[in-house]
């Protein structure tokens, strides 16, 4: 099964950046292979005008239509999720999301922002029909703490939520492949009865 990180953060470093590398090297831990995608990073001319035809958005989508599930994380400004991962989305076919599913962190300065991602994020993933939208995880910019010599440091609180969250992810791609399985093997079966 393959997780796609898309980070969705305009500035670096980046706290919702450190949290979706922090999950994503949980992940790996776990066995999953992960692949990356840092909105920022693709080119913005491209970006902004919308160019299918950039072979740096070409690979980015691309990466988002083979992965089973996706990260996606963004700082929270103003109540809503970023504008660079908006004009991401936007660029991703009315489908984009079709069978995956999302697991969404955000950052933001305060808790007063937390709903920014049940009414902001969540309902633009829906609309991409993505299979399954997890319950997203919220920290506060002193829940996730960096230095150069401590590295990451995680509120338990959040640590506890990321956890669950992880845990979530994997048993539901679990049941995803066991499902994809057993469908192989009535398709299988029916095929042999109509021989």
């Amino acid at each position: 099964m393959n997780i796609l990180l898309l980070s969705g953060s305009p500035s670096t470093p980046s706290r919702s950046t450190r949290l979706l590398h922090h999950v994503g090297d949980r992940l790996a831990e776990l066995g999953y292979r992960t692949s990356r995608v840092q909105v920022r990073d693709l080119p913005a001319q491209a970006l902004l005008h919308a160019d299918f035809n950039d072979d740096h958005l070409r690979a980015a989508k691309a990466l988002v239509a083979q992965a089973d599930a996706v990260v996606i994380s963004t700082p929270v400004y103003k109540a809503a999720y970023s504008g660079v991962l908006k004009t991401f989305l936007d660029l991703l076919p009315q489908d984009g999301l079709a069978g995956k599913l999302v697991l969404p962190l955000a950052t933001g300065g305060s808790q007063s922002h937390m709903l920014a991602l049940d009414y902001a994020l969540r309902p633009v993933l829906a609309s991409l029909a993505a299979k399954h939208i997890l319950p997203s995880i919220y920290a506060t910019d002193a829940q996730v703490d960096w230095s150069e010599q401590d590295g990451l440091n995680i509120d338990p609180t959040i640590a506890q939520r990321i956890a669950e969250g992880i845990s979530h992810l994997t048993h539901s791609l679990v049941a995803v492949r066991n499902q994809g399985k057993n469908s192989d093997a009535v398709q299988f079966t029916q095929l042999r009865c109509s021989a």
